[in-house]
């Protein structure tokens, strides 16, 4: 006689285990790893590279060549993109961090931005082809889903230059304000920097990453936390990557003739609040860089298509479309690239067939 496997009922009556699936979620998440890009603007000598091996605990540029005086008269904006893993308690993370090296260090800034601009509207176009290929499971993600945008400490606010950056880009990118060298101001200088800066950002227009907001049922201190980190923007940090010693502990810090200043002290500065906005944040990032930036550009990307076909010209990147046209045409080029994902495969298949045949008739 064959043996029956016998499943046991679940214990409590009326449960059906659903409830587990988010745990199946998490453990594929955890194994698959997770991806990140960040890109950090500003001008030279604000930190940048400091902060950010502060914030990851690692050194993404080991190798780096750090040019002198009248290499920078000559150097143009250029964009480095350094990669790194990171695991932590089982978790790996690949984090991708895009320096901008030269951004506002000529006499004429007038087209710094440019080179960045385009950079991301690259990654946008590669992920957009990716999507649209036939193998759709290993796309990696190289969008921007967050910019770190550091402001210079030592003027009374936003420069012209900062203004016309992030005009440019709050509809490509989420921008995350910084006030870098926190060290060199006191509390009342930096609370009167902030205050300037968040007004002349609302005085251009300028569209900041938003923290979302807390749902009712959220936990309170979470709600603290971020009523806190709403409060902190734009975050004044100092970056450091020395041990210091300070009553018996060892701190990363900054070592001054009048005392030492300790990154991750929150009566120092912001670090620790702009650690705990991209950490906690990080998926919210990527959500509004999928579901509205990247949408936004691919909306765009596909309307300039189609009025170029109509036209019977080739398409252009930079054209300006109406939105209207997006809404009444997206099903149509949806159905053309289905069209021809479909041709491509019965080919693919032809050819197969075909090989099939000549190994056959060879045997």
């Amino acid at each position: 006689m064959s043996e029956t496997k016998s499943f046991t009922s679940i214990e409590t009556p009326g449960y059906v285990g659903f409830a587990n699936l988010p745990n199946q979620v998490h453990r594929k998440s955890v194994k698959k790893g997770f991806e990140f890009t960040l890109m950090v603007v500003g001008e030279s000598g604000l930190g940048k590279s400091t902060l950010v091996n502060s914030l990851f605990l690692t050194d993404l540029y080991p190798e780096r060549i750090i040019p002198d005086a009248i290499e920078k008269q000559k150097q143009t904006v250029k964009l480095e993109a350094s990669t790194v893993e990171i695991e932590e308690r089982g978790v790996k993370l690949r984090l991708t961090v895009v320096d901008t090296p030269g951004f506002g260090d000529a006499i004429d800034n007038s087209d710094s931005f440019s080179a960045i601009l385009e950079y991301i509207d690259e990654q946008y176009e590669r992920f957009l082809r990716d999507e649209s290929g036939l193998n759709r499971r290993n796309i990696v993600d190289n969008r921007i889903h967050c910019c770190f945008y550091f402001i210079s400490p030592f003027g009374h606010g936003l420069k012209p230059l900062d203004v016309e950056f992030m005009k440019k880009l709050h509809s490509k990118v989420n921008i995350v304000p910084v006030i870098a060298k926190a060290d060199c101001l006191t509390k009342k200088e930096i609370l009167r920097l902030k205050c300037r800066i968040m007004q002349e950002i609302e005085d251009h227009g300028i569209k900041i990453y938003p923290l979302p907001d807390c749902d009712s049922d959220e936990d309170e201190d979470y709600k603290e936390q971020v009523k806190q980190l709403k409060a902190a923007v734009p975050f004044a940090v100092c970056g450091a990557n020395t041990l210091l010693e300070v009553k018996g502990k060892k701190v990363r810090g900054r070592l001054y003739p009048w005392g030492v200043v300790e990154v991750e002290n929150p009566e120092h500065c912001d670090f620790i609040k702009l650690r705990t906005m991209l950490i906690t944040h990080m998926q919210d990032l990527q959500e509004v860089t999928q579901e509205v930036h990247y949408e936004n550009y691919r909306s765009d990307r596909l309307a300039k298509g189609i009025k170029s076909k109509e036209n019977g010209l080739k398409p252009e990147r930079d054209s300006i479309v109406p939105a209207q046209i997006v809404a009444n045409s997206v099903l149509t080029e949806k159905d053309r690239i289905l069209q021809e994902k479909e041709a491509e495969l019965m080919r693919m298949q032809e050819m197969l067939a075909q090989m099939q045949a000549q190994m056959q008739a060879q045997q």
